[in-house]
């Protein structure tokens, strides 16, 4: 992959002028593949990694991942249920993954209730979904590489016997 790429994608404020002294590229070449690579689309957005958990505020959504089993249409293959199914506002990702399920879906909802309902009522009743899995995400550790908490001290008593 591009070096430029790869810093981009580990510090998206990184500037041109800093990409440009890590490569060792000139900074008017940087700002050229940046370009590039937007109108391409292969850059498709900036983004923060946001630790949701420190955020003092009632407004917490619910996330959960839930694995979708699909009967593939004929001529159409996965690729058109798949499209049915992320054009939901509650799905945040959708990924073609091996094994067991065929699909996974990552939903977000003001409540359980809201995710719930929207498997049932949504999802479950689809034309060529066979069954579905739900896992509610109840704690991060780590997201796009980085770790959402610091390690804190441990503050157990020590027991000898």
């Amino acid at each position: 992959m591009d070096p430029v790429l790869e810093i981009l994608e580990k510090d998206a404020r990184t500037s041109p002028d800093e990409i440009a002294k890590l490569t060792k590229l000139k900074k008017e070449e940087v700002k050229k593949r940046i370009k590039k690579y937007e109108k391409e689309g292969v850059i498709l957005k900036y983004k923060a990694v946001i630790n949701k958990e420190l955020i003092k505020d009632s407004s917490r959504e619910v996330r959960a991942l839930i694995e979708v089993n699909i009967v593939p249409q004929k001529d159409l293959g996965f690729d058109h249920i798949a499209e049915r199914i992320y054009s939901f506002p509650e799905v945040t990702s959708c990924i073609l993954v091996s094994g067991t399920y065929d699909l996974l879906l990552v939903v977000e909802g003001k409540d359980l209730h809201t995710v719930s309902s929207f498997v049932a009522e949504k999802l479950s009743p689809m034309e060529n979904v066979r069954g579905t899995v739900t896992h509610f995400l109840l704690k991060k550790y780590k997201e796009d590489g980085i770790m959402l908490r610091r390690k804190e001290a441990n503050k157990r008593i020590a027991i000898s016997y």
